[in-house]
This record gives structure tokens, sequence and C-alpha cells, in this order.
């Protein structure tokens, strides 16, 4: 997007003040409106998931076309990734817990990719690094509580013969002049950065590949992923594969009040992180940036700003236990009858249980984790490049 808009969104690189509204339209992506959501709720047979419900996730391509193929009884499976460079905090949670939503309510298949390979291009992080942290996130992704027989695993150098037939296909229908165009790279980009969009694509593709038959996909994920998605969107059909569907979320407020937690350092103090210990938990969230006023009298009288709060963003995207008390925390800051330490006060130990749960949970899941990577690929599959399915 031009520096004149104020803000900059792509895959690489998120700064500003963020008009949500204005870059949906400019992404032409459509919005995640009322209807939707109910037929959501009704097909899952209970309440949407607060991330949506909440309004975290506003925006898609094609959610109503999966839909209506899950009522005619077509089953879709859901896929989302982590690119591993450290520790995950918090925010890196939003998409595989409503995938794991999807899974539960829908009955879903989810493909998760550990992308070692696209953070050691990216950031020039040495692999065996890259290696290590996605092992590690893995196990943070699985400990949301992922169904074990219908969750699989593409780790990116360990699966490449699975991921590599249709990764050739897929790049040579992607031009240089079309991801130069979409994410901005030059002559200095290394080739494997280049390449690194044909293997993101596979996972879209890979069950209906797998199966001969056509498996639509979802890929919950933030809003700065879309344009890799819309390169992959543009070559499915020339596949033979449906595009995928995307629900886009807005991103996560940092401590420090900025919009984007990844993007901005030091990096450490904007976030709180899954192996974070109680007490760096209590020093984040004490100095956590919020909306609140000058005085305290200013804010008895005149109330807080939830909006731009990242203390009011935590308790929307995870840790409030209910809608009623999501409601009630947002009412009650905007009113000025709570104050921002009372809030932080609340929120710490919230944090600190989650904390502690997961870490357990992680244990758990340590034995069968790396049972789910894919390595080779799937047994008899057609060549992939065929007709149309």
């Amino acid at each position: 997007m031009p520096p004149e808009e104020g803000f900059v969104v792509t895959p690489y690189e998120v700064k500003g003040r963020i008009d949500y509204a204005r870059l949906r339209e400019q992404f032409g992506t459509e919005e995640l409106g009322s209807d939707l959501v109910k037929r959501l709720a009704r097909l899952a047979r209970g309440p949407v998931h607060p991330l949506i419900g909440r309004g975290v996730y506003y925006s898609h391509r094609d959610l109503a076309t999966v839909l209506d193929g899950f009522e005619r009884g077509q089953p879709f499976f859901v896929y989302s990734g982590r690119g591993p460079s450290g520790p995950l905090h918090t925010a890196h949670l939003m998409q595989f817990e409503l995938c794991r939503w999807f899974q539960e309510r829908f009955g879903c298949e989810m493909y998760i990719q550990i992308t070692d390979d696209e953070k050691a291009w990216a950031r020039g992080i040495p692999s065996a690094e890259t290696a290590r942290w996605g092992r590690e996130n893995l196990l943070d992704i699985l400990a949301l509580g992922f169904d074990r027989e219908r969750t699989h695993v593409f780790f990116d150098t360990r699966s490449i013969r699975a991921l590599y037939p249709l990764a050739v296909e897929v790049a040579r229908r992607i031009n240089f002049s079309t991801v130069k165009a979409v994410f901005g790279f030059r002559p200095s980009t290394n080739i494997g950065l280049i390449f690194y969009t044909a293997l993101q694509t596979v996972p879209c593709f890979y069950p209906s590949w797998a199966t001969g038959r056509t498996v639509p996909c979802l890929i919950p994920c933030g809003i700065d992923q879309d344009p890799h998605f819309r390169v992959t969107r543009d070559i499915a059909e020339g596949l033979g594969f449906p595009k995928p569907a995307i629900l886009h979320s807005q991103m996560s407020i940092g401590l420090k009040g900025t919009q984007s937690i990844s993007t901005t350092g030091p990096v450490e103090e904007n976030a709180i992180f899954l192996n974070d210990r109680p007490e760096a938990v209590g020093r984040k969230i004490a100095n956590a940036f919020t909306g609140g006023r000058a005085t305290v009298e200013e804010q008895r009288r005149l109330g807080a700003t939830p909006e731009v709060c990242s203390v009011w963003s935590m308790w929307r995207t995870k840790f409030a236990k209910d809608d009623r008390e999501f409601d009630e925390i947002t009412r009650d800051c905007r009113s000025g009858a709570l104050l921002c330490g009372d809030c932080k006060a609340r929120l710490t130990p919230r944090v600190q249980s989650f904390l502690t749960a997961h870490s357990e949970r992680r244990e758990r899941v340590r034995p069968w984790a790396e049972s789910l990577i894919i390595e080779s690929p799937p047994p008899g599959a057609a060549p992939p490049g065929g007709p149309n399915r």
C-alpha cells in the first residue's frame, strides 16, 4: 500500500494506524456481516467463536461458498501455519484457536504448515534454529486441543518430498513479475523467498490431490497474509482445485500500543510469550499501553477508549471467560467505572493461570506431536496438474 495511505500492511511489514474498513476495500474482500455470522452459528449448532462474535475476524473471501458446500454434504478442511523464529506469544494462537473451533464444530481435518524454510530465507536465521523453534511452536499449537486423528502437519524441510510435486506445478504458473508486484521483491531478494509462495500454496490443494476429489479449504489468518493467498486463488482453477476461502482477522494491539506485535521492537516487551515467567507477565501487563486518561479524576469523568488499549485487546481476543464478562469490562472501561490499574490487576492472574495450564498441556502432546508430520506424497495420488476435477 502506498505510504500516503498512512499505514502499510503486507506479509512482511505492518505499520501505522490501520483503517480496517478501508483496508478491506483496498484488498477487495467481503465484510463478515451479521447474516453470515448467524449462518455460522446455525451450522455450528451453538454460538460462534468469540473471535468472530467480537469482530476480531471481520473479513472474508468465499466463506459463503464453503458453507454452501457443507450444507450439501461436502466437507471442508482448515489450514493455517507458523513461520518459526522464536517462541509463540498469545496473539499467535488466534488463528489456531479458530481452526480448532472449526474442527470441533464442523468435523474438519486440520492442516498445519511449519515454514522453517521461509524464516531462514526472510530473516537470515540459521536453518538449525528455525527447525528447533518449529518443533517448539508445534507443541504449543497442538496443546490447544486439536484432534490427533484429524490433524496433519507439514514441516517444510522434512515434508519436502510430499510438498514438492504440487509445488512444481504451482511454481510454473506464477510469474516473477507477479510476486515482485505483490510482495515488493527487489533484485537482492534471495530466490528461496521468491519460491516460497509456491510452497505455502500446496496445503490449500493437498487434500484434493491426495484423495482425487474436491475438498474445499478455509484459511483463518491475519489480513496481512491475504496477498499470499490472492496469488494462490488466481491459479487454483487452472490446476483443477477450488479457490481457498479465507477468514481475515484484524491485527493484535501490542503491549506498547502498536497495531502489530511481530513487526515492532523490542518485540519481547510488546507481547506476552507462552514461555514467560509469572513475574514477567506481571511486569509487562503493569507497563502495558492503555486507552486511559491522564488522571484518575479525568478517567472517572470521561471514561477510557478501549479500542486503542492493549489490555482490552487481550480481554477481547482471549482472556474474557465469556461475552458477558467482556461486555462488562468494555462498558465499565468506557464509563470510567473501571480504572486501568484495576483492569490490569484483574487480567494478570488470568494470563498467568492460562500459561501454567498451557505448559502442562504442551508436555502431554510432546510424545506424539512428530507422528503427525507428513513426509511422503500420498500413495497412489495422480500426478498433479491434470484436467480440472
